[in-house]
């Protein structure tokens, strides 16, 4: 795959407030290639390199100070032009507040994250006050 190449505008796809693009999805959904993936829950395993986070269903990381790493390594490689996506089980709840943290990494307010993912991705978007009081504490 073309790493110069970037998501096309299309549903699932978010644009960052640098304009760098991630794809967020249901893991056992059927997706187009990426360069990465982001995991959040057990699934099959994609063709393509992806590293997991240890994630519960309705909560949060099990470790903060690796899912931070994988976050900021994820934004890496969407700022250089890679297909990044973010998957889990449902593709709501923790994809969403991953993708939440991302925009935060990349500059959006803290308290902006949550209502900006779920019109720019899934209304339903971060599922748990606990997703919520997590994402204030991303830095």
């Amino acid at each position: 795959m073309d790493a110069a190449q970037t998501w096309p505008e299309q549903p699932g796809v978010l644009v960052l407030p640098s304009g760098a693009r991630v794809r967020g999805r249901r893991i056992a959904a059927t997706a187009s290639p990426a360069d990465f993936a982001l995991l959040l829950a057990p699934g099959p395993e994609p063709a393509w390199p992806h590293r997991r986070i240890r994630w519960p269903d309705f909560w949060v990381p099990v470790d903060r100070a690796d899912a931070l790493d994988a976050l900021r390594a994820a934004l890496r490689r969407a700022h250089d032009g890679e297909r990044v996506e973010v998957a889990c089980r449902g593709g709501i709840g923790r994809t969403g507040t991953a993708l939440a943290a991302l925009a935060i990494l990349d500059g959006l307010p803290a308290e902006q994250a949550v209502p900006w993912v779920r019109a720019g991705y899934h209304p339903k978007a971060i599922e748990t006050p606990w997703q919520r009081r997590w994402l204030r504490r991303v830095t």
